[in-house]
């Protein structure tokens, strides 16, 4: 694609490269590493939601192409490819997408949207990752409470913590 930007004192012309989704098969997508593109890859299918929506062997056979796309993540998860974190976004981004644009469609959205929402169901790696952030709510608390410039109240609620956290958090602080 061209981009032609006209000013008064000329023309310039810039080469933009293009990505077309629909141009990339699941294959191509992980083979090349274009994870990003997964949540977008449903477009692809847009004009067949009719026949989908309507037709309970063409929905099953789009819900088995989103399972197939849940397995490979898996298994780039389990290889070290990619994170927990990063899997998560890809899945809640396609969840995302399908919800808007299958609106209209119950029986796609339901299909697909709710296969895409059951893979969110919270793992150990969303633990994990829960857990840092308590413990840098903590650490923080704990700094607060060294500087001693706010009361309890006011850095429980400024890090969203309940006051009993950070009164224990207080307490353990002057043993």
């Amino acid at each position: 694609m061209k981009y032609v930007i006209v000013t008064p004192g000329g023309t310039v012309k810039y080469d933009i490269p293009l990505m077309k989704v629909q141009n990339y098969t699941l294959d191509d997508i992980f083979e090349k590493r274009l994870l990003l593109l997964i949540p977008f890859y449903i477009f692809s299918h847009e004009k067949n939601f009719p026949e989908y929506n309507s037709n309970e062997q063409k929905l099953v056979k789009l819900k088995s192409e989103y399972r197939y796309i849940l397995e490979r993540l898996d298994e780039l998860e389990q290889q070290g490819v990619i994170g927990a974190f990063d899997k998560r976004t890809i899945i809640e981004l396609s969840s995302d997408v399908i919800k808007e644009i299958a609106q209209k469609y119950g029986n796609v959205q339901k299909g697909v949207g709710d296969m895409m929402s059951g893979a969110l169901i919270e793992t150990e790696a969303r633990k994990i990752l829960n857990q840092g952030i308590s413990e840098t709510k903590r650490n923080a608390a704990l700094n607060m409470l060294k500087r001693g410039k706010l009361t309890v109240q006011e850095i429980a609620e400024d890090l969203g913590l309940s006051v009993a956290e950070v009164e224990q958090l207080a307490r353990l602080q002057s043993v």
